[in-house]
């Protein structure tokens, strides 16, 4: 999918590329994803989602 065509559902903005931070278990992870200027929505992708930060996800679980 192209990035730079994504669209805000809510704000109907295009999504830049922005420094975002995850938090899961305690522990914070700075990533760059889409998200909206505006409301700040971040989209991440199905395949970010189902592979690394499942992976991530799993192992601070399992500690």
């Amino acid at each position: 999918m192209d990035e730079q065509k994504l669209v805000c559902v809510k704000c109907r903005e295009p999504l830049v590329q922005g420094d975002v931070t995850l938090s899961y278990m305690g522990s914070n992870f700075p990533v760059k994803l889409p998200k909206c200027p505006r409301c700040g929505l971040v989209y991440i992708p199905e395949a970010l989602a189902t592979g690394k930060m499942q992976q991530v996800e799993a192992a601070l679980e399992d500690k």
